[in-house]
């Protein structure tokens, strides 16, 4: 039996989780003070197959199932649990820049997915917080992302990259017997946070999910001109920037 559909469906859920600093909340809020990078110029920062190594493809945002499609995704961790079902229906608001890749190894496995978000920056202060308290006060959260098993994960703190202070946590559960692993992590770069995701079946390794994560992170430093951590806004180059992602040099 396959389980990378359903693995597919926690990642989307799980990603929701981090996504305070996604887009949902901001349809009501007022137009930012600050230019922020644009969805182009976040694009140019996400990985690409080049960037995560061989064996991986490029998988469309709409394949995997939406978090919208189940109202209540998750249940458990009481502050992190509130983040996934209120950001169920995330979409896009012009004042909020948002883009995002998958990246699958053969059949789903491992899972690379990214999220980029650029907000304004006192607003992402406070946002970024909320997440922060949400993981580190997290120890259990079940997933019911329209599948037909619910999930249960163990949640515990963890460091992907180099910097201790990044939030990241690591889940731990079980699907009809087949162990399922992942790794979150969130990082802001001024006024850009990005979350990270890093999803495998049958191997509770971290190895891989840290190069991955510090991939991702080196990319948007680079891109952005904008250091991990940091809250200055990005140093954009003035030319335009376009859809093209180009390879790690």
């Amino acid at each position: 039996m396959s389980h990378s559909r359903p693995l597919h469906a926690l990642t989307a859920a799980a990603l929701v989780a981090a996504v305070v600093l996604g887009p949902a909340h901001l349809a009501a809020a007022a137009a930012p003070a600050q230019d922020l990078p644009t969805a182009d110029q976040l694009s140019a920062a996400l990985l690409t197959v080049d960037d995560v190594g061989p064996g991986y493809t490029e998988v469309p945002t709409t394949a995997s199932p939406s978090p919208g499609e189940n109202p209540s995704p998750a249940s458990g961790c009481d502050a992190l649990s509130a983040l996934v079902n209120m950001h169920a229906d995330a979409t896009p608001t012009p004042g909020s820049p948002h883009v995002e890749v998958e990246l699958d190894g053969e059949d789903g496995n491992p899972m690379v997915t990214e999220n980029l978000t650029a907000e304004d920056a006192g607003k992402l202060t406070t946002d970024f917080t909320t997440a922060t308290d949400a993981f580190r006060s997290c120890h259990q959260i079940t997933f019911n992302a329209g599948t037909e098993d619910s999930v249960s994960f163990t949640v515990a703190p963890v460091t992907l990259g180099d910097r201790p202070d990044a939030p990241a946590v690591r889940l731990d559960g079980t699907l009809a017997g087949v162990q399922l692993n992942a790794y979150i992590g969130i990082e802001r770069f001024g006024t850009v946070a990005m979350v990270f995701g890093y999803f495998q079946r049958q191997d509770a390794g971290s190895q891989e999910a840290s190069f991955q994560y510090r991939t991702a992170v080196a990319k948007a430093e680079r891109t952005l001109g904008s250091t991990a951590g940091s809250t200055t806004p990005p140093t954009l180059p003035t030319a335009t920037a376009t859809t093209t992602r180009p390879a790690v040099v």
